[in-house]
């Protein structure tokens, strides 16, 4: 029997806990054993729970505990996840961990430990929560080249732009409603200013391309400014809105953002939507392929962290090669990458526009007053010089 301890009784370590009881028969039989969680790391109680007398308060108890083979963090933020997830390891103790912040920033040193100790640092659960995206990075695309992965990687702002496209509502009521359903924070900031969806293509690019990529190094803009009248003119031109994040090889440089941008029907990602994520892969072989489910929630993460426990139990002994190095990545600048952008300016500016950036495209959805047109192809400085000359109402990036 293998004995496991869970750091942090939330959403998902209650949701591990659970998943291991319910699925026990079957999960005993794909891990090849027995699995027991021996302890419940929590600052709190839980009296009349079953699980109460599995919870300690201190985490020595844990960590200087030799019958505990794998440690499940689910407490999330920085500190104390680092020092407790790096003394399992150093200690010989797997783990498996959804915490995004602590991946993104100490991946790779984490995982060097675990190559040292022989042990296993997993993080399935830390991008897309129950679609699984690491492992495929990792094993099954590892004979190709990644070119680019984008994604639509935060549940919560892709309902609240669904809301706004299929009922024509505002970015606050549908930000109110993300919040009554469970969707979206008290304080949605790391959702709607796109902090979140930063920390996991950080992650993904650090992982496609083998270095390290600080998430304070990707240019991150969410999805606040986005209005009913960016709607109109997306459904005008069969488009969507959807708050992407890419990592894409051009040449020999690594471009990474977090934006929201304009796709139409030809796109993958274009059907992706209320609080369901997609992550579109595209390899220099192996072409486009395409992963989508669940990106949040208790169960759908719950069961990639459990995903990570059995394979920890499987390989123990053993560490599953992850090439991450912590040498640094050093991204391009974001403002050198070329595309079109959709752009509304008042009317009174038209030939002003026609005259900064020539043949334009026209777009009319019916709105007194605008001009709103397509650009040619430029890159983003290049568009900046021009629009610097011009009174901009919005703005948007395009993928077509």
């Amino acid at each position: 029997m293998i004995k496991i301890a869970v750091l942090g009784y939330g959403t998902v370590g209650s949701g591990v806990v659970e998943v291991l009881g319910k699925n026990h028969e079957k999960i005993t039989q794909r891990a090849g054993r027995e699995i027991e969680v021996k302890y419940i790391l929590d600052l709190r109680d839980f009296p009349g729970d079953p699980v109460q007398e599995k919870v300690v308060h201190d985490y020595r108890v844990i960590a200087e505990d030799p019958e505990i083979s794998v440690v499940v963090e689910t407490m999330g933020g920085i500190n104390p996840a680092y020092e407790f997830v790096k003394e399992a390891l150093e200690r010989g103790k797997s783990v498996c961990t959804s915490n995004k912040e602590l991946v993104a920033k100490h991946g790779a040193e984490l995982l060097a430990i675990a190559k040292e100790k022989k042990v296993n640092f997993l993080f399935e659960a830390s991008v897309g929560g129950g679609i699984p995206i690491i492992r495929p990075l990792n094993q099954s695309l590892t004979a190709d080249e990644i070119q680019e992965i984008t994604g639509i990687l935060n549940g919560t702002t892709n309902y609240i732009l669904t809301k706004m496209a299929k009922e024509g509502v505002s970015f606050a009521t549908a930000l109110k409603e993300a919040q009554e359903k469970g969707y979206a924070e008290r304080n949605p900031e790391a959702d709607v200013e796109g902090f979140d969806a930063c920390r996991k293509i950080a992650i993904l690019t650090s992982l496609a391309y083998g270095m390290q990529v600080d998430h304070e190094d990707i240019y991150t803009e969410g999805i606040t400014r986005i209005t009913d009248v960016d709607i109109s003119y997306a459904k005008e031109m069969g488009a969507a809105i959807k708050l992407l994040g890419t990592g894409k090889k051009v040449g020999h440089k690594v471009y990474a953002m977090i934006s929201p941008v304009l796709i139409n029907s030809d796109n993958p990602l274009f059907s992706v939507n209320d609080v369901f994520n997609g992550i579109f892969v595209r390899g220099n072989l192996l072409g486009d392929v395409m992963f989508y489910g669940a990106g949040a929630g208790k169960y759908p993460t719950a069961s990639a962290v459990v995903s990570d426990v059995v394979d920890a139990v499987k390989h123990l002994g053993t560490n599953i090669m992850t090439i991450w190095s912590s040498e640094k990545l050093e991204l391009a600048d974001y403002k050198d990458a070329s595309r079109r952008f959709f752009v509304r300016v008042p009317v009174a500016q038209e030939d002003k526009a026609r005259e900064l950036f020539g043949r334009v495209q026209e777009i009319d959805a019916g709105i007194l007053g605008d001009f709103g047109f397509i650009t040619p192809v430029m890159t983003e400085r290049e568009y900046e010089e021009k629009a610097k000359e011009l009174e901009v109402r919005s703005m948007l990036r395009m993928d077509f």
